[in-house]
């Protein structure tokens, strides 16, 4: 069983943060061999959703507020640990980001900027892709677009 949790980045504990901060650079900067600032100081304007079994951090995202990265509410920095994958992690991981996201600011249309490759992934939870593919740190990207219904 997972145990989610949001949290503020100031309530975050330094355990808590370094966890975060380890499992995004080692998907996002190792595994994605993408080098790139992870630290954008939008971390401090957001809510933080993780999620634990035991004391491993299996799951985690950024719940964005209207106005940080996009003129709608967002999801960001979506990362499931390698340890968790093909155990639906990652589906849990979205539905309980969708569901943080309305229960913090109200059902709203959630803007996001997926990797591409992810597509079919964000398509299966209603998200519609807006625009044309973009590259972000060398990484092929798509703005994607929940609508509520």
């Amino acid at each position: 069983m997972t145990n989610w949790t949001c949290k503020k980045f100031t309530e975050l504990t330094t355990d808590e943060l370094y966890a975060i901060l380890r499992l995004r650079s080692e998907v996002f900067v190792v595994e994605q061999n993408c080098v790139f600032l992870d630290q954008d100081n939008k971390d401090q304007h957001c809510h933080h959703l993780t999620g634990w079994q035991d004391d491993q951090l299996l799951g985690y995202s950024r719940i964005v507020p209207a106005g940080i990265s996009y003129v709608e509410s967002s999801i960001g920095r979506i990362v499931s640990s390698p340890a968790a994958r093909g155990k639906g992690i990652g589906r849990e991981l979205l539905t309980q980001s969708i569901h943080t996201l309305y229960m913090l600011y109200g059902e709203r249309v959630i803007r996001i900027g997926a990797q591409y490759y992810l597509k079919k992934f964000y398509e299966s939870f209603g998200f519609v892709q807006k625009g044309e593919i973009y590259l972000e740190d060398g990484i092929e990207h798509i703005e994607m677009l929940l609508r509520t219904t």
